[in-house]
C-alpha cells in the first residue's frame, strides 16, 4: 500500500505553487548565509553609521545651546555696558553742568572782586588827588586871603600859624556849607524820586 501513494505521488503532476524540498533547503540556507553576513557586516556599518550620526547631531545641538548661551551672555554684558556707558554720560553732563555754574560763579566772583578792587583803587586814587587838591588849594587860598587881607587893611601881614588858622577855619566853613547843601540835594532828589514812585504805583 505503501508503494501504491509513493506511486501515486510520483505519478502525480508537481504543483507550481509548492517548491521542492531541495529548492527550500537551498534557499533556506542562502538566506542564513545573507543573513550572517548582513548580521556581522552591514549590521554594524549601519549602526556605527547611526551612532556618528546622532552624535554629529548631539554634538550640533550641544555647540547651538553653548552659542545661544555665549550670545545671551554677550547681550546681557552688552546691555550691562549700555547702562553703564549712559549712566557715565548722565553722570559727565551733571558734572559738566556743575563745572560750568562753578566757572561762571568763579568768573562773577572775580569780576565782582577786580570791580571792587579798581573802584577802590580809583577811589583811594581821587581822594588822595583831592586832598593834594584842597592841600594845594589851601595854600594857595591862604595867600591869597593874606594878600587880600594886607591890601584891605594897607599893611603886610605874615603868614603865620594865627593867620592859617584862620584861613583853615574859614576853609572848614566853606566845605561844611558846601557837604550840607549837597545832602540836602540828594535829600530832595530821593523825596522826589519816591514820589515819582508812589504816583506810578497809584
Amino acid at each position: 500500500m505503501l508503494n501504491g501513494v509513493v506511486r501515486a505521488a510520483a505519478a502525480a503532476p508537481p504543483n507550481p505553487l509548492l517548491p521542492e524540498w531541495y529548492d527550500i533547503v537551498g534557499s533556506l540556507i542562502c538566506f542564513f548565509i545573507i543573513l550572517f553576513f548582513f548580521w556581522k557586516l552591514v549590521l554594524p556599518r549601519m549602526k556605527k553609521l547611526l551612532d556618528e550620526r546622532a552624535e554629529a547631531i548631539e554634538g550640533n545641538i550641544a555647540k547651538a545651546d553653548e552659542a545661544q548661551h555665549k550670545a545671551e551672555a554677550l547681550l546681557e554684558e552688552y546691555t550691562a555696558q549700555l547702562a553703564d556707558a549712559r549712566s557715565e554720560a548722565a553722570r559727565i553732563r551733571e558734572q559738566a553742568r556743575t563745572d560750568g555754574q562753578k566757572i561762571v560763579a568763579e568768573a562773577k566772583e572775580n569780576a565782582t572782586v577786580e570791580a571792587a578792587r579798581v573802584t577802590s583803587h580809583a577811589q583811594a586814587q581821587i581822594e588822595a588827588e583831592r586832598q593834594a587838591a584842597v592841600v594845594s588849594l589851601r595854600g594857595e587860598v591862604g595867600s591869597l586871603a593874606l594878600d587880600l587881607a594886607s591890601g584891605v587893611i594897607g599893611e603886610a601881614l605874615t603868614e603865620d600859624k594865627k593867620s592859617q588858622a584862620i584861613v583853615d577855619r574859614f576853609l572848614a566853613e566853606l566845605e561844611a556849607s558846601e557837604k550840607a547843601q549837597s545832602s540836602e540835594k540828594a535829600q530832595s532828589s530821593e523825596k522826589s524820586q519816591s514820589t515819582v514812585k508812589a504816583g506810578s504805583s497809584t
